[in-house]
């Protein structure tokens, strides 16, 4: 990347962003015409000014549009950075079980440390901790692969099964920060680990993560059919137990079944998918965390909502979101209510409601900042209350928005 003329490399970013030349052209004040010259190097990039804008827009260090190495960022996004994708991107690529084949692995972590790790890595992630967490995540992969490869007899389904969840965690965080590709990557490793782990339940977890990589990339079918798949295989019932922890994972495996068929327009699938769902958290009587799925009858209610603002329906989002509980709301953790308010503003913005959409992504802020400054979809939820706000937004909304580097 850092051979490729500037042009080039402006060109790439753009296309990570899935930014056509004219969204780009327009969010910088430009033509199309003079985009197009620059990626193709005709016309050069001399003006720093220019440089800088254009790295706000694609979200990414000038430094690197440069092609030097980038400096860490120290604002008060506290996001992602390009230093942690190459760090995350290096540890995925390690091979340590075909290496542990040939010689032994020196030193593995103990697997109670690991265990300990694991679950503040979780906790983490569902604390809305973005930042503080992709900078954890290289080491926790090189120790939790270690571990998989060194460990054998009783403890290697252990390992194997602690391995598959800093995985999971992994692609869960990379795609809520627009990394599809790697997050796609960690979640096929882990579905990978889990059958070696001998845990199905593990799998059809791993299954969904999975599934929601697809669907960022672009790819909702496959992810629909997959899920119904594991989900029909892991149902509750006949030879399967009916344990809350099954429960869980056979209900967020119908969850994430209806945001894809949302994403491809399929409302009589989402309905179908969401009401069996419901059955699932019936049964299992509460919210609950098993294998961190925070499923249950709130989240089911939650995924109503996001479905209805993926296919359109805002007004249905924002009537499902009134009808919910707020104590039982409330005791979710924060990554789940600011996921879902920011799945609220998009639903106010659908029903032109911008002033109410901007109210939610203030609420979403304050319970967990990274959901709402670091998540490329909020930005776009922003750009559009922005655009849309006759005069100037309310100062709240404005100091976000200049938190979030957002502009008109």
């Amino acid at each position: 990347m850092d051979e490729l003329p500037i042009g080039r490399r402006v060109a790439y970013w753009r296309g990570r962003r899935k930014m056509s030349q004219q969204v780009f052209a327009d969010r910088l004040g430009k033509s199309k015409s003079w985009v197009d010259k620059v990626e193709r190097g005709v016309r050069r990039l001399d003006k720093f000014s220019v440089l800088y804008e254009i790295a706000d827009i694609l979200q990414v260090d000038v430094q690197l549009l440069m092609g030097k190495d980038p400096e860490r960022r120290t604002d008060a996004l506290n996001c992602i950075d390009q230093i942690e994708v190459q760090e995350i991107r290096a540890a995925l690529e390690r091979y340590d079980s075909m290496s542990a084949y040939f010689d032994a692995v020196p030193c593995p972590p103990p697997l109670e440390d690991m265990r300990k790790a694991v679950n503040h890595a979780w906790l983490t992630y569902q604390y809305g901790r973005y930042g503080m967490l992709t900078r954890a995540l290289p080491k926790l992969l090189r120790d939790a692969q270690a571990a998989d490869a060194a460990y054998g007899g009783a403890q290697a389904a252990e390992a194997a099964h602690l391995l598959g969840q800093v995985y999971q965690i992994a692609s869960s965080v990379l795609r809520k920060l627009g990394e599809c590709e790697l997050a796609w990557l960690a979640a096929d490793r882990s579905m990978a680990v889990a059958q070696r782990a001998d845990d199905p339940l593990l799998a059809g977890i791993a299954t969904t993560r999975v599934c929601n990589a697809l669907v960022a990339m672009g790819r909702a079918r496959p992810a629909l059919e997959l899920n119904v798949q594991i989900a029909n295989r892991l149902a509750p019932g006949g030879s399967n137990e009916v344990s809350p922890a099954r429960l869980s994972v056979y209900g967020m495996l119908l969850l994430q079944g209806a945001m894809a068929a949302s994403r491809i327009g399929d409302s009589a699938s989402v309905d179908d998918l969401i009401n069996c769902a419901q059955e699932a958290a019936n049964l299992l009587g509460g919210d609950h965390n098993h294998y961190w799925t925070s499923f249950g009858p709130t989240n089911v209610q939650l995924h109503r909502a996001a479905a209805a603002v993926e296919l359109g329906d805002g007004g249905r989002a924002v009537e499902v979101h009134q009808l919910i509980a707020e104590p039982s709301f409330n005791a979710l953790l924060p990554e789940r209510r600011a996921h879902h308010l920011l799945d609220i503003a998009r639903g106010y913005a659908q029903l032109g409601d911008v002033a109410n959409a901007g109210e939610m992504l203030l609420l979403g802020d304050r319970l967990a900042p990274s959901e709402i400054r670091c998540r490329p979809i909020a930005h776009e939820v922003m750009s559009d209350v922005l655009r849309r706000t006759r005069g100037a937004p309310p100062s709240p909304v404005a100091e976000l928005a200049e938190h979030m580097g957002v502009g008109v």
